[in-house]
C-alpha cells in the first residue's frame, strides 16, 4: 500500500514513515497540510496519516478537502493536542481512526490493517 504522512514534526514523521515502510509499505511524507494536499494532487494513495495540530492549514481543514476530492479515501488522525471538539469534528468528517501521540508503533501497524481489510 501507499500511504502519505502528513506531519510538521520531521522526526514524528521520520519515525512512523519507518514503521510503515518496516511492514513493507510505500510511504509518502508532507511536512504540512498544503504540502500534503498537493501530494493527493499528483500521486495515488491509499490511506493518510493526518496531524491535526499544524501551522498553516490544520488538520481538520486538509480533512474536509481531503473529502471534498477523495470521500473515500481512509485518513488516521494522529495528534498529541486533539481535544474533544477536534475529535468529534475529525470523526464527522470521516476519520477511520484518532490516534494519541506518542503512540506505540504497533498501534500504527494495526490500525493500517484494519482499514485495509475494509
Amino acid at each position: 500500500m501507499r500511504i502519505l504522512v502528513v506531519e510538521d514534526d520531521p522526526s514524528v514523521a521520520q519515525v512512523v514513515a519507518d514503521a510503515l515502510r518496516l511492514e513493507g509499505h510505500d510511504v509518502l511524507v508532507a511536512l504540512d497540510g498544503g504540502e500534503g494536499l498537493s501530494v493527493l494532487e499528483t500521486s495515488v494513495v491509499d490511506g493518510v496519516f493526518l496531524d491535526l495540530v499544524m501551522p498553516g492549514l490544520d488538520g481538520l481543514t486538509v480533512l474536509s478537502r481531503i473529502r471534498s476530492r477523495h470521500p473515500n479515501l481512509p485518513v488516521v488522525i494522529l495528534s498529541a493536542h486533539a481535544d474533544t471538539k477536534e475529535t468529534a469534528r475529525a470523526r464527522e468528517l470521516g476519520a477511520v481512526e484518532i490516534i494519541t501521540k506518542p503512540t506505540a508503533l504497533r498501534e500504527l501497524t494495526q490500525v493500517l490493517a484494519r482499514f485495509t481489510s475494509n
